[in-house]
């Protein structure tokens, strides 16, 4: 299957092999085996980072929910979200609301979108406190979780156990 979505996570699965987890519009979050990822001469060495944007071939697992990774295209790189440890901070809190509130194999356009809408905003312009209330509210708005008169990232957490506990620094550090 082809898809597109942003790398979300990834850890070793072996001495040359990688777990990475991906959003993706057209199947939410996948997870796929890199084979020979660690490898000095992949073809995925250099293109399996944090917060890359990629055009992707996947081969569906025959039992479980781990797929294989054939090839991937970076579409976008989005190095700006490396340039401090706020963006950074800004990017993961964006990340881990997302993975928080989806299931596994379950398409969720609309919110990869939102991803990817936040994460290229960051990408371009420095991280605000706008950006993420906005963020949350357009994130509550899609999951039918809005309550007039309480925080949006107050009505995301009620529902689903509580919000990323990034959200303390990251709000303390852009004031």
């Amino acid at each position: 299957m082809k898809a597109r979505g942003t790398l979300i996570r990834r850890f070793p699965l072996t001495e040359t092999s990688l777990i990475v987890h991906w959003c993706t519009h057209e199947n939410g979050i996948v997870k796929t085996v890199a084979k020979g990822a660690r490898r000095p001469k992949s073809p995925f060495a250099g293109r399996l980072d944090l917060f890359y944007h990629c055009e992707l071939e996947i081969h569906p697992a025959k039992e479980g929910d781990l797929h294989l990774l054939k090839e991937l295209r970076v579409d976008r790189a989005r190095l700006g979200l490396r340039r401090n440890y706020v963006q950074t901070l800004a990017a993961s809190y964006f990340v881990k609301l997302i993975d928080l509130v989806s299931e596994d194999d379950t398409p969720l356009a609309d919110l990869a979108d939102l991803l990817d809408r936040g994460l290229d905003y960051l990408d371009e312009k420095d991280a605000d406190s706008r950006a993420v209330l906005h963020f949350e509210k357009q994130l509550a708005g899609f999951l039918g979780v809005s309550e007039p008169g309480i925080e949006p990232y107050r009505s995301i957490g009620g529902h689903f156990g509580g919000v990323p506990p990034q959200r303390v620094e990251l709000m303390e550090r852009l004031g």
